[in-house]
């Protein structure tokens, strides 16, 4: 018997059924979710440094498991990479190789050695990029003047000179104000243990290139000229300006500290805010940096044999897509769970900040939800857009009358004031399209703005279509024109945070979907024949991280995943597909990897960070997304209608 003549509805009952009892039971007590969000080897490596950049005692039995975790995760070729066996990453080798010399271990121990090697090979550390390059000079490995000149009387420029902090994301924002100072100070780091690494140096090496990859010609000249002129210009800066520039500094950190939550609630912009206090001369005892510090340490995951830290943690993305999930579930226990999720996630949203977004758009209310458990100032639309979705689902089927009115009318409002121009929505700004600052030195990283995204704008028509707005208003059909513009000719959609076409494809067949586009047309045609074209053999999907690469001539075959292949056949079943072949192949290689404890493993990478440097392994991915799909799949196979009735 195949696969597929086995989906009979008593064995997609059985996957249903071990799945929510599972992840029932990892609810916390207050009823929310979070699962862990790991990233590279950067980030635990960067927390090691930041330990002894301070001078702290450090925790011994701590750097021995996060050294077995950097230790199992270094590549065949000797050095660490971004993602699961993804390539050699100069940057993240360089810190690992730093962090793991720091707790100990020998040079010549044959990791160490074959890291060191990778490292020379690619022309050394001076060749890294800006941030890595920075924690050197903070360590004294190299010199300030070999990063890019950002001198801290940036923040005190007029809203109209094109270089603006407030013309960057959010999390460009937070990370450079604290660096501002660090780059103003210049201070050493305490390194009590005097551990240094002039063995990753090539001797009368070249540096880092100018431009990189993606910066033009000669917006790359124009900056770097500047940059050298600021450079000349750096001792020459009045004092007083010097001086007022760094308070008003302090004074952005601090009114966004956020508690033990932490500045920008990710973690280099908290360590960051931690070192500006320590450069400034805060003891350790002061209640802003002993909260900025505290907030670093809550980051960490600590296991039994191994460590790592966490970028920043997920709690209202992960509660919120549960509950989605549990609502196709459609039991008693995964709807009083659900409705316990949302409970929790009402308390969450943000109504009296008007955050960093206001700067572009003062005259809406706050009303939105952040990714994390707090973060007032950054709440995001892809969070707001799906906790409105879950509550007005929840009001509708799971618990009529229910009290949700208040929250789904405040961030929908929210939603619909931070469209942008050109039709879509970012994540955390309005019209955040100021693309020739991707072009400053500073910017190696390619990741600077918050430009509108495929995958954001899809959850917001979704959003507004299941609230009841009609397909021909106004803000649906320039989101919908967006769509239709920014569409590949290969059918599919970029996924900014999400890996990756299949991610993006996949929000916007929902969004298109919720707002009745109808699915024989082309645009939805084609989203689906692409779909369906990379299919796997063995009936799943996947997409590997280099999709992300600027040279991307179309889809590469990718191992399959759990949560790209749910979320493959979530696309399919919005464009109305769910008796297509293709999607009985998929809920059967769910079937099929389906594992003892009633969830899916998956060590790839599949979340968004900053593509081409930076990406994430959500831990919950493979454990509620094909819940989703399956229960979805057996809803519509069940049910009446083809169409899925809701904007997710």
């Amino acid at each position: 018997m195949d696969q597929i003549s086995a989906l009979d509805p008593t064995s997609v009952e059985d996957v249903i059924g071990k799945a929510t009892a599972a992840l029932l039971g990892q609810a916390r007590d207050d009823g929310h979710w979070v699962f862990e969000l790991e990233a590279d080897a950067t980030i635990p490596a960067e927390y090691i440094l930041l330990v002894h950049y301070l001078g702290e005692t450090p925790n011994l039995e701590l750097e021995r498991k996060i050294g077995t975790y950097l230790r199992r995760i270094q590549g065949s070729h000797g050095g660490w990479p971004l993602f699961h066996d993804g390539a050699f990453n100069l940057s993240a080798t360089v810190k690992a190789y730093f962090a793991l010399k720091m707790i100990g271990d020998a040079p010549d121990a044959p990791h160490m050695a074959r890291a060191r090697q990778a490292i020379l090979a690619q022309g050394g550390a001076d060749k890294a990029n800006v941030f890595t390059r920075i924690q050197l000079a903070l360590y004294g490995e190299s010199a300030w003047r070999d990063t890019p000149t950002v001198p801290a009387e940036l923040i005190l420029l007029p809203r109209w000179f094109p270089i603006h902090l407030f013309k960057m994301s959010y999390w460009a924002r937070t990370v450079i104000v604290p660096l501002l100072v660090l780059q103003a100070l210049q201070p050493l780091a305490r390194n009590p243990r005097n551990i240094h690494v002039p063995e990753l140096f090539v001797p009368h090496g070249a540096h880092a290139a100018n431009r990189a990859p993606h910066q033009s010609r000669g917006w790359s000249a124009f900056f770097g000229g500047l940059d050298r002129v600021l450079k000349l210009a750096g001792s020459l800066w009045p004092k007083g300006l010097r001086r007022r520039a760094i308070e008003r500094c302090r004074a952005f950190v601090t009114e966004r500290l956020n508690g033990e939550d932490g500045l920008g609630a990710i973690y280099p912009a908290m360590a960051n805010s931690v070192m500006m206090f320590d450069a400034l001369g805060y003891p350790e005892t002061h209640p802003d940096r002993a909260i900025a510090r505290l907030s670093v340490e809550k980051l960490l995951v600590i296991k039994d044999d191994e460590a790592y830290c966490q970028p920043c943690v997920s709690p209202v993305w992960d509660t919120a897509l549960m509950c989605h999930a549990l609502m196709e579930v459609r039991s008693e226990a995964a709807d009083t769970a659900a409705m316990r999720g949302l409970e929790w996630l009402k308390t969450r949203q943000v109504l009296d900040v008007k955050g960093d977004w206001a700067e572009e758009r003062p005259d809406v209310r706050p009303g939105g939800w952040a990714f994390q458990y707090n973060n007032a100032h950054y709440p995001d639309l892809d969070d707001t857009a799906v906790v409105v979705m879950a509550l007005d689902r929840a009001r509708a089927t799971v618990a009529p009358g229910a009290d949700h009115a208040l929250a789904i009318d405040r961030g929908s409002e929210w939603v619909v004031g931070l469209q942008s121009r050109n039709g879509g929505w970012g994540a955390f700004d309005a019209d955040n399209t100021y693309h020739y600052l991707n072009n400053i030195p500073f910017a190696d990283h390619g990741a600077l703005l918050d430009p509108p995204t495929e995958d954001v704008t899809g959850r917001c028509i979704g959003m507004l279509a299941q609230l009841g707005e009609k397909p021909d208003s106004p803000r649906i059909k320039a989101a919908v024109d967006y769509l239709a513009r920014v569409q590949l000719k290969d059918g599919s959609w970029f996924g900014r945070w999400g890996v990756n076409y299949i991610y993006g494809t996949w929000s916007a067949l929902a969004g298109l979907n919720a707002v009745q586009v109808d699915p024989r047309s082309d645009m939805m045609r084609r989203a689906v024949d692409w779909l369906v074209a990379i299919q796997n053999a063995d009936g799943g999907w996947g997409e590997d991280c280099d999709s992300y690469r600027l040279d991307y001539r179309g889809y590469q075959p990718a191992p399959s995943t759990a949560s790209q292949t749910a979320w493959a056949l979530l696309g399919l079943m919005a464009a109305s597909e769910v008796d297509h072949p293709a999607v009985a192949r998929g809920i059967a290689y769910l079937k099929a990897t389906q594992e003892d404890d009633g969830l899916w493993g998956q060590e790839h990478y599949t979340g968004g960070g900053f593509p081409r440097v930076f990406y994430l392994r959500y831990h919950g991915y493979p454990k509620f997304f094909p819940l989703w799909a399956v229960a979805r799949y057996r809803n519509l196979k069940a049910g009446n209608s083809r169409r899925v009735a809701y904007g997710l």
